[in-house]
């Protein structure tokens, strides 16, 4: 068995799920493929937005109850991302296992690679130019903390 650790930053597309399988189409063994889809915390997302926009000073404090809604939502809405992007890779033969993670994309990925034995790690996201410039992209992290190898491939946008 060949276990791949994917990390990707939205659902992946039917472009995406094919850019992904084409890669390992020559492999005699059996891919298994262990997506990780990170979501943000909902505390820290409304702090950071409020901060950026100057509500802090305009907005009250959120409640606890408020905060708890706001979470489900991002944690449901990651959930159909993440299942969504399991089903198209699964549709096209494959055995895949997923997940949600909060926190550190790449802790996740470094906890997944681990657990799993993966032999590669890929990450799909957008072009982050910025991050990529400064090397504190997700690859550039992920390739300093881990002892495999790690490809970055960009997301295909759908056409509808």
């Amino acid at each position: 068995m060949y276990a791949v650790a994917l990390l990707i930053e939205r659902e992946l597309s039917d472009a995406d799920a094919d850019q992904i399988l084409e890669l390992h189409e020559a492999l005699d063994d059996t891919v298994v493929y262990h997506v990780v889809l990170p979501i943000e915390n909902s505390s820290a997302m409304l702090t950071r937005s409020l901060t950026g926009l100057g509500g802090g000073e305009v907005l009250p404090p959120l409640s606890a109850e408020d905060l708890a809604e706001v979470q489900e939502q991002i944690e449901k809405a990651g959930q159909t991302e993440l299942d969504n992007s399991a089903t198209r890779l699964r549709k096209r033969g494959n055995e895949v296992n997923a997940a949600l993670a909060e926190g550190d994309a790449i802790d996740a990925l470094v906890s997944l690679v681990a657990e799993t034995n993966s032999a590669e790690a890929i990450i799909l996201t957008e072009p982050h130019v910025v991050q990529e410039f400064f090397h504190v992209d997700w690859t550039s992290r992920a390739r300093r903390k881990l002892d495999l190898p790690t490809l970055h491939l960009l997301g295909h946008r759908p056409t509808d």
